[in-house]
């Protein structure tokens, strides 16, 4: 798939689960937390894979890692 910002997803990805695994949350306990699927987080996380993501969920996903969204920018 391409699109525009696919490199820019797929950074945010890395950064996700860099802060993720700092947290010492599972893949499947961080999707819980913020409300969204265990295998759409996996696709977001998964750097040969460019998922987009709304904002409320890059929001949600900063707010479970208590980190400021810029951090995944």
């Amino acid at each position: 798939m391409g699109f525009k910002y696919s490199e820019r997803y797929r950074i945010i990805g890395i950064k996700i689960a860099k802060y993720r695994l700092k947290r010492g949350l599972t893949q499947e306990e961080l999707a819980n937390k913020v409300g969204i699927s265990y295998s759409y987080l996996t696709q977001i996380e998964a750097p040969n894979v460019i998922k987009k993501m709304s904002l409320e969920v890059l929001f949600d996903i900063a707010e479970t890692l208590n980190i400021d969204v810029k951090d995944l920018l």
